[in-house]
């Protein structure tokens, strides 16, 4: 064999051994990778001035300061919303997400922004949070006091993905109105909707959300604005006909210009995941909360009704094994548990 082929064969040989070195090592770097992630819960949450960022921050910070006694990383997702968070859990994005109980319940079932997608019955509830207000901010100057004097105004309607997009879009279809009810509409997302109605782009926004807000607060102080009531007799068949609406209030004197306090509807905030979400995952991710329950009930002023009964109930979706297993082992909660029926 010449020198030449000598060479030739040993820079084949050394390619092949190169070559198989990396694979070994991509391998080992997946398989680490793969463990590594069954170690983080990685918490899809909303936009940075909404209720559900800081909540998903609040958790996290709780999770890192205890990681000694569970070993679980936290990390927080900044999203576009409720069905963003639902389709990054259904492709492995996120392993948590934070959603509205109606977004839930449409994707259990295939609905609305679920349709293409299918039914999904792996989803299951981890915890309940804090109750959120569909809720309407008008220009004092629009004329807007009920929701019906929407039509013919400029409306924020919401980013697509977003809850309140979707509330105000089942609500515009019990009232009958179609894609012209609105002078115009913005799509703008909920950071954003404030500055464009105070700079009159608009001439109302809508956010569904936890009260006190401080992107409600921003707008309400930035300039003259009112809180509009939602509560009539579409409200009504809503809340009959979709047993996670429920009548909501917010507080008077929360912010400027609404003193008096404001009827409107709403849902509830969820801690959801998927069914194949190790046990012991979510039971140590349930059981520290419970353990730091009042510094996630005081870490943000939309979760100081919060209880921890309520925590455990009223799911919409099955309660995941995880968290059966931590109210099983708590046996002073006294839990009454009510996962809604589901609705056609």
């Amino acid at each position: 064999m010449t020198e030449r082929a000598k060479l030739s064969r040993l820079i084949t040989r050394g390619g092949f051994l190169l070559a198989w070195a990396c694979w070994v090592t991509a391998l080992s770097a997946n398989v680490s990778h793969a463990q590594d992630a069954s170690k983080t819960l990685s918490i899809g949450t909303g936009g940075k001035s909404g209720v559900y960022y800081p909540v998903g921050v609040s958790i996290c910070d709780i999770m890192r300061r205890t990681k000694s006694g569970h070993g679980l990383d936290c990390l927080v997702h900044s999203t576009g919303g409720s069905v963003d968070n639902i389709q990054k859990l259904q492709s492995g994005e996120v392993n948590f997400a934070i959603v509205q109980s109606d977004i839930l319940y449409y994707a259990i079932q295939g609905f609305g922004p679920f349709k293409d997608h299918g039914p999904d019955p792996d989803l299951r509830t981890v915890l309940s949070l804090h109750n959120e207000a569909f809720t309407v901010l008008a220009r004092a100057d629009a004329g807007i006091r009920s929701f019906d004097d929407l039509r013919g105004k400029r409306v924020n309607i919401g980013n697509p993905g977003s809850g309140q997009r979707t509330f105000l879009e089942l609500l515009m279809r019990i009232k009958g109105w179609g894609a012209g009810a609105f002078a115009a509409t913005l799509e703008l997302p909920a950071d954003q909707q404030g500055k464009a109605l105070c700079d009159n782009q608009v001439d109302a926004i809508v956010y569904v959300v936890g009260h006190p807000n401080a992107a409600i607060k921003t707008a309400a102080s930035s300039c003259s604005t009112v809180l509009v009531e939602v509560h009539d007799d579409a409200v009504h068949k809503l809340i009959d006909k979709y047993p996670y609406f429920t009548d909501t209030v917010i507080k008077g004197k929360a912010y400027p210009g609404s003193p008096s306090s404001t009827k409107t509807f709403g849902a509830t905030a969820t801690v959801v995941t998927l069914a194949k979400t190790p046990d012991d995952v979510v039971f140590a991710l349930t059981k520290t909360i419970f353990n730091s329950f009042t510094d996630l009930k005081f870490s943000n002023a939309a979760l100081f009704d919060v209880t921890p009964q309520g925590m455990v109930s009223n799911a919409t979706a099955p309660l995941h094994p995880g968290t059966l297993r931590f109210i099983k082992d708590a046996t002073n909660l006294d839990v009454h548990m009510s996962v809604k029926p589901p609705v056609r």
